[in-house]
C-alpha cells in the first residue's frame, strides 16, 4: 500500500477586515468544502476564564502572545499527517472558550487563516503556499465596525478604541510586515475576483494532481 501525499497547506494572512474571510469561503466554494480541512487562527485565542469579563475585555487580542499558536501548529501538523483534530470554539462575546470543539477531518487541501499566520516563525514552514490580502486601512475599520456590531456585540465606540489602541498598531508592527512572506499579493480582498479565481484554479490543480498522482517514471 502506497503512503498517502501530505495535504497542500495554504495559509491566508491579512489585516483584520481586509477581506481574508470572503477570499477563504471563496475557495472553499470554488475547490469544494469537502476537499478542505479549514483552520482559523480566531479560534485559538487563549482561554483566559481565570480572569474577569472586564479583564478579558482589556487584552490586547491583536498581539502574537493573545493566540495559542503553538496548540495551532500541533493541529495542522496532524492534519497533514491524516489526523482528525478538535479545534476550540471561542465566544467573542464574552471573550472566552467554550467547551465545546469542532472535530475537524483531515482533506487533501489544509487551509488556514488568520491576522497573523504570516508573523508567527513556528507556522511559516508548514505553509505550502502563503497568501496575503491587502486592503486599504479606512476600508478595514468600516469592515470591521459593521462585523463587530453586527456578530460580536460590541458598540462603535468600542470598536474604534480599540482599533486606535490595539489593532492599528499591532497590524504596523506584526501584520504588514508578514506581507514580505507571502507568495501571492491579492489586493481589495473579496472584490478581486479575477485573482480569487486564479488562486482557485491554482488550488484545484493541486488538488486534481493530489488526487490523481502521476504514475512513476519507468
Amino acid at each position: 500500500m502506497t503512503e498517502r501525499a501530505r495535504p497542500v497547506t495554504i495559509a491566508v494572512a491579512g489585516g483584520s477586515g481586509s477581506g481574508k474571510t470572503t477570499i477563504a469561503n471563496a475557495i472553499l466554494e470554488r475547490v469544494g468544502s469537502h476537499h478542505i480541512a479549514y483552520v482559523a487562527h480566531d479560534a485559538y485565542y487563549r482561554d483566559r476564564r481565570d480572569l474577569t469579563l472586564e479583564e478579558r475585555r482589556a487584552i490586547n487580542f491583536d498581539h502574537p502572545d493573545s493566540l495559542e499558536t503553538s496548540l495551532m501548529a500541533d493541529h495542522i501538523v496532524a492534519l497533514q499527517n491524516w489526523q482528525p483534530v478538535e479545534i476550540p470554539i471561542y465566544d467573542f462575546t464574552i471573550h472566552q472558550r467554550t467547551k465545546e470543539t469542532q472535530h475537524v477531518e483531515p482533506q487533501p487541501i489544509i487551509l488556514v487563516e488568520g491576522i497573523l499566520v504570516l508573523a508567527e516563525e513556528s507556522l511559516r514552514p508548514l505553509f505550502d503556499v502563503k497568501i496575503f490580502v491587502d486592503t486599504d486601512a479606512d476600508i478595514r475599520l468600516i469592515r470591521r465596525l459593521h462585523r463587530d456590531i453586527a456578530e460580536r456585540g460590541r458598540t462603535s465606540e468600542s470598536v474604534i478604541n480599540q482599533y486606535m489602541s490595539t489593532v492599528r498598531p499591532m497590524h504596523l508592527e506584526f501584520v504588514e510586515p508578514s506581507k514580505r512572506y507571502a507568495d501571492v499579493i491579492i489586493p481589495e480582498g473579496g472584490f478581486n475576483t479575477v485573482a480569487i479565481d486564479m488562486v482557485s484554479d491554482r488550488i484545484s490543480s493541486l488538488l486534481l494532481h493530489h488526487l490523481h498522482p502521476s504514475p512513476p517514471q519507468e
